[in-house]
């Protein structure tokens, strides 16, 4: 339950569903998110921090609250919430149970007949092509009534030494290996570059993780071939609406991204392998299909980052029109409410459709779940390991 993309959406569709007029119940482990779950009014069931994944705690768990309180639909975001609902609730109670893969990739195990809900229509197609029965789309959503271009940024430059008069480049992500570290590095060497060719740009880098260590030393780097403080770490922010509203430029992906196109404000796309593209009506349609993401061809990041920012950061009605064109976007496709309802749909169907588990699925699961297992120890025993989203390894689908 830190403070990322993925909980927020699992969080809010939540609270969505709850005010669909439904009764919704959060289990997770501790978090800073779960502030977020109070705050929302929806009850929160703990979990302890240390425990196998899947741990045969959460599933004993899982079935005793819905034996206990008749509990319709378990829904578990990423995969091993999703086995521990299949483990449990379906397998021993035969309650419907729904998964939801907001990664990159879904990991192979995960039960064909379960209903599985992905973020990308490119990822919904390949699941169908892979053997799942029902898979829907829902793309990351946003609460357009706390997101948006009248909110206030208060004092949020002043707050972080970020000076008035330049342009303000903003990054809201966790600082992790996986997915962020790549562009995290390029956009600090490329904020560097920027203010020794004369442009009057600063970064703000928005969050944290076991990943700070690094981007503290390249942002230090980057500031002193600047000659001047260029680039800010402010640390985790609980609410960091103030940072996407004081922004003249988002750079992000996913979630994230999306948030900041909200506020009217132009995003720049981070991908892997020096991946940036701007989101521009030219441009969309890629991202519509397969996400707000994308994998370049692994040259030269920061030289395509400039590349992309020059235009946002010489042309003020540019900016602004390419501003403008993301918050459209994002209320034309992205709106909460509306992705609550596809949810509840879902949910709907399963209760009324009665599909068991299959004993090809759970044949499927334990031999999948043990290879996978084996490779961790190895990668561990190496000192290889990788975070277990299966959003860079691209899992058992490429032997790796």
């Amino acid at each position: 339950m830190e403070i990322g993309g993925s909980q927020l959406n699992a969080v809010e569709l939540g609270a969505g569903v709850r005010d669909l007029g439904h009764e919704v119940l959060v289990v997770s482990e501790p978090g800073p998110m779960v502030d977020t779950v109070h705050k929302l009014g929806l009850e929160h069931v703990l979990l302890p921090m240390r425990r196998r994944r899947p741990s045969p705690q959460v599933i004993k768990l899982l079935v005793e609250q819905t034996r206990r309180r008749k509990i319709d639909v378990v829904h578990g975001h990423e995969w091993p919430p999703a086995v521990e609902a299949f483990l449990g609730p379906l397998v021993r109670l035969r309650v419907p149970a729904v998964a939801t893969v907001m990664s990159a990739a879904v990991a192979p195990f995960l039960p064909r007949r379960m209903p599985l809900i992905v973020g990308t229509e490119q990822l919904r197609r390949q699941v169908l092509a892979d053997g799942h029965l029902d898979a829907t789309l829902i793309q990351p959503p946003v609460d357009l009534q706390k997101n948006n271009p009248a909110f206030d940024p208060g004092g949020f430059r002043a707050e972080y030494g970020l000076a008035r008069d330049r342009l303000l480049l903003v990054t809201c992500c966790r600082l992790v290996q996986e997915l962020k570290l790549e562009g995290l590095l390029a956009a600090c060497d490329a904020i560097g570059e920027l203010v020794r060719e004369g442009y009057p740009v600063e970064l703000a880098i928005v969050g944290d993780g076991e990943a700070r260590p690094l981007v503290v030393e390249r942002a230090a780097r980057a500031n002193a071939r600047a000659g001047r403080p260029a680039i800010v770490l402010t640390g985790e922010l609980r609410d960091p609406r103030p940072a996407y509203a004081a922004a003249d430029v988002v750079l992000g992906m996913g979630g994230s991204g999306l948030r900041g196109m909200a506020f009217g404000k132009p995003l720049v796309v981070q991908g892997e392998l020096a991946f940036w593209k701007t989101c521009r009506p030219d441009t969309a349609g890629e991202f519509l299909a397969g996400g707000w993401y994308g994998r370049g061809r692994g040259d030269d990041g920061v030289a395509r980052l400039k590349a992309e920012l020059r235009p946002l950061l010489d042309d003020a009605g540019y900016r602004a029109s390419v501003g403008a064109f993301s918050q459209r976007l994002v209320v034309d496709n992205f709106g909460l409410a509306a992705a609550a309802r596809i949810q509840l749909d879902i949910y709907q169907r399963v209760t009324e459709s009665g599909r068991g588990p299959g004993a090809e699925d759970l044949a499927r699961l334990a031999a999948f779940l043990t290879i996978h297992k084996v490779r961790r120890r190895i990668q561990r025993f190496r000192g290889r390991q990788t975070a277990d989203d299966f959003n860079t390894i691209r899992a058992m689908r490429s032997g790796g």
